[in-house]
């Protein structure tokens, strides 16, 4: 009868009170059921195919135990008293190839689940990755990483594993149970009462157990959650220089010591936890067929209609398979429940509407009536999606225009909105007032793409993948040529340190470019932006890493590249807009004074306040 706690898909443990209160938790998203339905529609037929092949299988399952009634009765125990030879090998190749017909339909039932949940499931993980590219730069900002990975990732697979074992086994397993207490009753309907009556206390026991284990096995989980974060924390390169540093080894293997301390425990808590229960559970579950044998020997003493050896091993072996499914069911609205919480949280992201989208018939770029390159700002007003109404605006009635080949530098305090201008200008944020316009037409007119192709970005933060240099530089211009690569790198200055590396351009930067110094990434940034060869340059402090000398040689590099060019620049150092066209500070989201690094330190204003603090502290102006 196997063992009580089986490892089927029936079983398996769940902490039912923590789903409940995670699936209430679940947003309302309305015409759910539909919505779902319609993720199948592509696939309907093979949905058809599967449903049969479940119900055929599950009706196989019950037909070997009549088959062996009749190798009792008619085959080894016939009334004639002589065995008969010819059937019992034909009703056992009968048995043979129903269990060969039952495991082939196993099979291909179980490729077209797979086929199609995975499938489903798949159209749903791209359909949310594509949805999460379109929004905005504000949603990220205020939406932590580890969560948008959880809906990807986590709700997205948990609805594969709905697609792929609930439906089916739901389906299959009300089949199994009808077809096994119909197979039973026509065996015996008096044996058939009895084994119903028994088996309800034995299915109540069964999900006892399966609830204290879950319980347990959360608890379990989260320590190993917790081993996991120690682990991340203080092994990666960070943790690692960071314990050092404040000889701190010992204590973070204390840590790590009882929480490992705690894992065993908590391990041995659920091998050992519900063994009471396994015990009488076990003992039911071989009870039974001993008490449908006592009865049954009630019923040949008393001569209360006929009874078969034959009908009684065929009736425990039906009845054998009725407590796994009828547990499995018992489950059943939990697991529906917890299915339509999976697909509340999709829908609920995929339901978000972008805050920047293009409209239906964008202007092409080439139709703009001013000059590629013209950047202009017509009384700008900006407050960020999540600051009060009550708070002052970060931009307010900004205006500037950079023409072609200008560079355009912007100074002032920290939160003056030095980086808003660089996020407006190509349209990863919008306007509240006033209009920001790319080669002479609103921003909004155009299509996002298209002012993007023509924008390079050097942010603040360098980011690199964990792959080659080479394959770092391609993202920007995937077909690009080895010698365009390494021009590149040379008009950032840059190319003679990759060389020196043992894998030169193959060399793998680490996770965030970890292994290359802070001004090896920056640089490596700019080569990026270069090999993009954008008509428009906006760089966020792009030379912030670098050395004096390396500073002032990216420096040549990048006016050599800005010929012909705009550049917007967000400057703190001085060395770095001595030499712009026009310098604009900004203070209190406003821009309080503009001219050349000469006009504006004659001016006496804050700009030559910051110039003059910079010059008597060798700080960077802030």
């Amino acid at each position: 009868m196997g063992r009580p706690m089986g490892g089927g898909r029936g079983m398996r443990p769940i902490d039912e009170r923590a789903q409940r209160r995670l699936n209430a938790e679940a947003p309302r998203v309305d015409h759910l059921g539909s919505r779902v339905a319609g993720l199948f529609r592509p696939y309907v037929p093979r949905i058809v195919v599967t449903a049969l092949l479940v119900v055929i299988g599950a009706a196989l399952g019950v037909v070997p135990p009549l088959v062996i009634q009749r190798v009792f009765d008619d085959a080894l125990f016939p009334a004639s008293g002589a065995v008969n030879i010819p059937l019992l090998a034909a009703l056992v190749g009968l048995m043979i190839g129903l269990y060969v017909a039952s495991a082939l339909v196993q099979v291909v039932q179980t490729w077209f689940t797979a086929s199609v949940g995975n499938r489903v499931t798949g159209d749903l993980r791209v359909r949310m990755f594509e949805h999460l590219q379109s929004m905005e730069l504000s949603f990220f900002a205020r939406t932590k990483t580890g969560v948008i990975q959880s809906r990807l990732q986590n709700d997205v697979g948990g609805v594969s594993g709905v697609l792929t074992s609930t439906v089916t086994s739901i389906l299959g397993n009300t089949v199994t149970v009808i077809a096994s207490i119909v197979a039973m009753a026509l065996i015996d309907w008096r044996l058939t009462i009895l084994a119903l009556v028994v088996m309800p206390p034995l299915v109540l026991i069964q999900r006892r157990v399966g609830q204290v284990r879950a319980r347990i096995a959360s608890e379990t989980q989260q320590s190993l959650s917790e081993l996991t974060a120690i682990t991340q924390e203080t092994l990666s390169v960070s943790g690692i220089l960071l314990s050092k540093s404040f000889n701190r080894q010992r204590a973070e293997l204390a840590r790590y010591g009882a929480e490992n301390d705690n894992q065993i425990a908590l391990q041995v808590r659920q091998t050992m936890s519900g063994q009471g229960f396994f015990a009488v559970v076990t003992v039911l579950m071989s009870a039974i067929p001993a008490i449908i044998y006592l009865a049954a020997g009630f019923l040949i003493a008393g001569e209360v209609g006929s009874i078969t050896a034959g009908a009684i091993v065929a009736f425990t072996t039906v009845q054998a398979r009725l407590l796994m499914p009828l547990t499995s069911l018992m489950r059943v609205a939990l697991e529906v429940q917890t299915s339509a919480a999976l697909f509340a949280r999709i829908f609920e992201y995929l339901d978000l509407t972008p805050a920047i989208v293009d409209r239906p018939d964008p202007l092409p770029l080439a139709a703009a009536p001013g000059p590629l390159g013209r950047i202009e700002f017509r009384d700008v007003t900006f407050r960020y999606p999540d600051a009060s109404a009550e708070s002052a605006p970060t931009l307010d009635g900004v205006s500037f225009v950079a023409e072609p080949g200008q560079h355009v530098a912007f100074v002032g305090p920290s939160g003056a909105g030095k980086t808003t201008v660089l996020y407006l200008t190509p349209r990863l944020y919008l306007a509240a007032h006033g209009s920001v316009r790319f080669a002479g037409a609103d921003v909004r007119d155009l299509a996002g793409e298209d002012i993007v192709d023509h924008v390079g970005i050097v942010s603040q933060e360098t980011y690199l993948f964990h792959a080659t240099i080479r394959e770092n530089l391609r993202y920007a211009k995937p077909d690009a040529t080895d010698a365009e690569i390494e021009r590149a790198c040379r008009q950032a200055n840059i190319h003679e340190r990759i060389a020196g590396f043992e894998a030169g351009y193959d060399t793998v930067v680490g996770e965030r470019g970890y292994r290359l110094s802070g001004g090896e990434k920056q640089r490596i940034a700019i080569a990026r932006v270069l090999l993009k060869d954008p008509p428009v340059l906006l760089l966020d402090e792009a030379t912030s890493a670098l050395d004096t000398v390396s500073e002032r040689v990216v420096q040549e590099a990048i006016a050599s590249a800005a010929r012909g060019r705009t550049t917007l620049t967000i400057a703190h150092r001085l060395s770095t807009v001595i030499g712009a066209d026009v310098i604009h500070v900004l203070d209190g989201g406003r821009i309080v004074e503009s001219g050349t690094h000469e006009t504006l330190v004659r001016a006496g204003g804050l700009y030559a306040e910051l110039a003059a603090e910079q010059l008597a502290t060798g700080r960077a102006l802030e």
